[in-house]
């Protein structure tokens, strides 16, 4: 393999182990302050335990995730120094914002959320755990912000005698169309993350073989996997939904994207929207199995639109940015398209069943006979993967985002074989990525090992009460209710 291959390799792998963590942190971070204010409104202990339960796997989440942010920043300056040589001043921004700003925000609050449960007033307590959130998020802007402009470059003007970008308006960067269609998919996407994990963890331990907790902790452990049952089912209707929003604004800026998705050759009106193709024997495009008008509504809104095909958009670019193969590995495109979407539209399922089967007060019955409990069954079997899903969906999303847009780094701008570090030898490349590949294989026994030891314990009160003392945060409380 060539430097440039084993840079994208390494690359890859770095980031997409990252972001595993990632949409955790973003969701466990949210769920926490929402757990905690319904604790602070109503005094319910069973929302208390809950609240400590996230909270403890959102600062294990979190731990991983700066180490893994650490090593994927230092990936970045080893094997891409090029790149960062000619669009460092872009990226310097939206850095900082993240890393000066955001994460002091997340790692300052955090600490005092954990450290001040017993220190500060309820009400200020509750405030810390809200900053972390919020924390979160402009995280989550900033660098999405900086993958925008990747996908569709604005706000840069190109220095004549250095040829550098030049960032001319921090403005554009942060209103690119591109990162307001992406970052609202993006958190949608990380509400599945986090609610697949409470689904699993609660259901694990309400109804499975693990239920050795006390019994008062039986409903809070309920209240959990609903918990986490409505967010990855509110996250994945909110997932469809953007994702509608950011296909059709990819149409627009990377039309080559949408047609290599669909592995669309030929430009087409009324164009079908492929659900599965196989290549045959003897025929040059795939077989494909298609649902009629789909994909023209998918990319303009307009069932009857023209879409661009692979063919003529390479013949276009061609002429535009001079020869050269312009079209992305189309396999990978097209498959890694339909993994996303079938991923994530599985976890959703997942946690449709999971509430209606315990509407109203019903449990779930993984020993008894029937095809309920037959489906029951197969819930407890597999409720290790289910916090996969989201994350299989979100990594596969990820996967065609990037390779879907080569051979470009900056779309129309900067080609990937222009921004590899230019002395990296392939046995520097593939030291180091036998180094992060052990440090990440570690941290991923930790995290688990860390989340189980956390779930297996028994649930403890955010605020612990004397005896006879309301079980919350005011005088006048609701009493626990079950």
């Amino acid at each position: 393999m060539t430097a440039l291959e084993l840079s994208r390799l390494q690359f890859a792998v770095v980031t997409v182990y990252h972001y595993l963590f990632v949409p955790l942190s973003i969701s466990l971070s949210a769920l926490t302050a929402g757990l905690q204010t319904v604790w602070w409104r109503t005094g319910d202990p069973r929302h208390g335990r809950a609240t400590m339960l996230v909270g403890k796997l959102l600062m294990a989440t979190f731990a991983v995730g700066v180490v893994t942010g650490l090593v994927q920043e230092f990936q970045f300056g080893l094997s891409w120094s090029a790149f960062a040589q000619y669009y460092g001043d872009v990226f310097g921004p939206t850095l900082a914002i993240e890393g000066m700003l955001a994460f002091f925000l997340e790692a300052t609050f955090l600490g005092l959320w954990w450290f001040g449960r017993d220190r500060l007033r309820p009400g200020l307590h509750l405030a810390t755990i809200w900053v972390v959130a919020i924390g979160t998020l402009i995280s989550a802007y900033v660098i999405l912000a900086a993958n925008a402009f990747m996908q569709h470059p604005v706000g840069v003007t190109l220095d004549p005698t250095t040829g550098r970008a030049r960032l001319g308006s921090f403005g554009a960067l942060m209103s690119n169309e591109v990162v307001v269609a992406a970052f609202p998919h993006t958190i949608a996407g990380a509400f599945m993350a986090g609610g697949a994990l409470l689904l699993a963890l609660g259901v694990w331990r309400r109804w499975g073989r693990a239920t050795s907790s006390p019994a008062d902790d039986a409903p809070t452990w309920r209240l959990l996997a609903r918990v986490g049952a409505w967010t990855t089912l509110a996250g994945g209707v909110a997932v469809a939904l953007t994702g509608d929003l950011l296909g059709k604004v990819m149409t627009e800026v990377q039309p080559m994207k949408m047609a290599a998705a669909e592995a669309l050759y030929e430009t087409t009106d009324h164009a079908p929207f492929s659900l599965f193709a196989v290549q045959l024997p003897g025929q040059e495009q795939p077989w494909s199995l298609d649902v009629p008008w789909l994909l023209s509504f998918l990319a303009t809104g307009d069932p009857t639109a023209t879409v661009q095909g692979i063919d003529d958009l390479q013949a276009q670019y061609a002429t535009q940015f001079g020869a050269g193969n312009y079209t992305p590995w189309i396999p990978v495109a097209y498959w890694t398209f339909r993994l996303m979407i079938g991923f994530g539209v599985l976890a959703t399922v997942v946690a449709a069943w999971l509430l209606w089967r315990t509407r109203r007060g019903r449990d779930l019955e993984p020993t008894g006979r029937g095809w309920f409990p037959f489906a029951d069954r197969w819930l407890m079997r597999f409720l290790p993967v289910i916090p996969a899903l989201p994350a299989a969906a979100a990594t596969f999303g990820w996967l065609f985002t990037e390779t879907a847009r080569q051979p470009w780094l900056v779309f129309g701008l900067f080609r990937t074989t222009d921004g590899v570090s230019p002395t990296l030898t392939p046995l520097e490349l593939w030291a180091s990525l036998a180094g992060f590949a052990l440090v990440y294989g570690v941290l991923a026994v930790v995290w688990v090992r860390l989340v189980l030891h956390v779930s297996r314990g028994d649930l403890v009160d955010l605020h612990p009460q004397p005896d006879g003392a309301p079980n919350g945060p005011d005088d006048a409380l609701l009493e626990p209710s079950y």
